[in-house]
């Protein structure tokens, strides 16, 4: 990763858990603008408890977090919806009992009406096939419209920063994929940074610029996404398959 590239979101040495036990374990990464970083690794690896030290949902004993050259470590997820950073979570990402219009209409909650009926216009544009499915309840939606409706909600605020937890969770392969390169990728050509926590680790990287793979809380490879799926001995020790395996995932067939 360039020294000269812009950071969006920087995190240096964080060390974080639950109570006084470290589950992240000095942790350094890196989101430039406009790009996708994916952080990958089996389960346990500290993943999801990284983006939530990240978010302020989990305490952090030491290191920093800075939003673009600002030390946000520690603060409330709330205010820093209002600084820039989007989040999904893995579960609960929409609200059920709403329709997608009323949805899109919560994540502007900051907004007042003109503004917030002209991201929404602005939020259709992106996710076309949302606009013909503005009238139906959340819980009706497929796995996949569910999540695109969850983006969707995000970008109602114009973040600078999207952090996504398991966005493919539950979802088949072939969503999986159309999850993360037509909903996800094109984010980062509309300049926005993102940060990726997936268990679809192949997949992710496909669609990655940068990857951080993760083991018992560290970092172990920091590395540019395809320089990863290029090399056998790093797709199979640290995504835990064989490449025959890992093609198979991309290529939907298992």
């Amino acid at each position: 990763m360039s020294s000269a590239e812009a950071l969006a979101l920087e995190v240096r040495d964080l060390v974080a858990g639950y109570g006084d036990y470290p589950v992240v374990d000095g942790v350094s990464l890196k989101v430039p603008q406009g790009k996708v970083v994916a952080v990958a690794g089996p389960n346990g690896a500290g993943k999801s408890t990284l983006l939530k030290a990240i978010l302020g949902l989990v305490r952090v004993l030491s290191g920093t977090v800075l939003l673009g050259g600002e030390d946000v470590t520690g603060v409330a997820l709330e205010k820093l919806a209002r600084l820039g950073v989007g989040y999904v979570p893995q579960l609960d990402d929409v609200f059920d009992s709403l329709k997608v219009i009323e949805n899109l209409e919560m994540g502007g909650y900051l907004c007042d009406r003109v503004e917030r009926q002209r991201r929404i216009e602005s939020v259709l544009e992106v996710f076309p096939v949302l606009r013909s499915k503005l009238h139906r309840y959340a819980e009706t939606l497929s796995g996949g419209e569910r999540k695109m409706t969850a983006i969707a909600r995000v970008l109602m605020l114009d973040p600078k920063v999207l952090v996504l937890d398991e966005p493919t969770a539950s979802l088949s392969p072939e969503m999986s994929r159309v999850v993360l390169e037509e909903q996800v990728r094109p984010l980062s050509r509309m300049g926005k940074s993102v940060l990726l926590v997936e268990q679809k680790a192949v997949a992710a990287l496909e669609v990655a610029d940068w990857a951080c793979l993760m083991v018992r809380g560290k970092v172990e490879v920091s590395a540019p996404a395809a320089e990863v799926l290029g090399d056998p001995n790093m797709r199979e020790i640290f995504l835990g398959r064989s490449t025959s395996q890992a093609a198979a995932e991309v290529a939907g067939t298992e």
